[in-house]
């Protein structure tokens, strides 16, 4: 699944590991972590596991690829075969029958969507590739109004629901031309994956990513937690701005600072406001969200970042997030943490 939705796929990663190359190293290391990476949904995996000798490690490659490529085939958009595009592709206001899995994304991304006041919206889509940030190109000139509330018509969430009858699970829409896509969880869905995963495969210490998309359990290589470090919002430098010890949990970055172009003298961020059907203007354009699951940050961070940085704070006091947030100001930035998110983190750069 290629990430084009609010935000596409990051090729340099807003969250990338420190704990297991830079923790203080003790004289001998009994348990070598093994680092294994490939590439998935228009991004990169990684996947760190302690106590996988070599024999091991290519077969755990191979699973772990399988697995992404299933998850792919389930939730891509660039795919007109894959399980989500068959139903965005069917004008059939029947129910539709889907996996368990599929269930499960849509129904968090429905309840992270009604939290946020729209503001994470998975049926956006069409307003996304208007603005050239889907497969479609980039258009020559800014989208006039008309074709603004054009789009707009064919979104919403009120739109799609999930329902479960005898025991299977469906979706249904009531705009036959309706277009779900669920890349701003599917990052997050996937590093749950394959945190699952390496439970099955009896790995109990390991550091799982897809994207900007964190999941992790137990101590890296050295005895120490397994950190994570926060770049700094500018596409000008790879520079930290802060680390976190997730502790066990799922951890996701959106941001608004990598993925633009420029049209009619105006630079276009790839998040679109789906009040608005135009892209964000307020100088919010970083939001790190820990949560148990990497599913669950990873629909939080979107819908923060397109609310702004008030509206944001709102949510995330009602909802008692564990944020961090990077606001552009003048030539800097600055930063706000929600209180919750404050027993996660290590340092912060100035």
């Amino acid at each position: 699944m290629e990430m084009n939705f609010y935000r596409a796929a990051l090729l340099a990663v807003t969250i990338f590991f420190v704990g297991c190359d830079e923790a203080p190293k003790p004289a001998q290391t009994t348990q070598p972590a093994t680092v294994l990476e490939g590439k998935t949904m228009g991004t990169f995996w990684r996947v760190s596991a302690v106590g996988v000798d070599a024999k091991r490690a290519g077969e755990l490659q191979a699973k772990i690829q399988a697995q992404l490529d299933a998850d792919d085939q389930l939730l891509s958009t660039y795919k007109n075969d894959s399980a989500l595009m068959r139903f965005n592709l069917s004008t059939s206001l029947s129910l539709w029958p889907v996996n368990d899995a599929m269930a499960d994304i849509v129904t968090s991304a429905l309840r992270i969507g009604a939290k946020t006041d729209g503001a994470m919206d998975i049926t956006v889509g069409p307003l996304v590739n208007l603005w050239g940030f889907g497969p479609d190109q980039q258009p020559v000139h800014i989208p006039t109004d008309a074709q603004i509330d054009a789009a707009k018509a064919q979104t919403g969430l009120s739109h799609l629901k999930v329902v479960n009858e005898a025991h299977r699970n469906y979706l249904q829409k009531d705009l036959s031309n309706l277009y779900v896509d669920l890349s701003t969880v599917g990052e997050g869905y996937a590093a749950d994956h394959l945190a699952r995963l390496m439970e099955q495969e009896g790995i109990a210490r390991y550091l799982v990513s897809v994207g900007g998309a964190l999941n992790s359990r137990g101590m890296n290589a050295e005895g120490q937690p397994w950190r994570v470090a926060i770049q700094k919002p500018t596409d000008r430098e790879n520079a930290v701005q802060a680390i976190v010890d997730i502790n066990g949990h799922g951890i996701s970055t959106s941001g608004s600072y990598r993925n633009y172009y420029e049209l009619d003298g105006k630079r276009l961020s790839h998040v679109i406001d789906p009040q608005t059907g135009r892209p964000i203007e307020h100088n919010l354009v970083s939001v790190t969200v820990i949560a148990p699951t990497a599913l669950e940050a990873d629909g939080w961070d979107t819908g923060l970042m397109v609310l702004g940085p008030e509206k944001a704070k709102e949510v995330v006091r009602r909802e008692g997030l564990a944020v961090y947030m990077i606001m552009k100001e003048g030539e800097g930035f600055k930063t706000w943490m929600s209180p919750q998110f404050k027993s996660f983190l290590v340092s912060e750069k100035n």
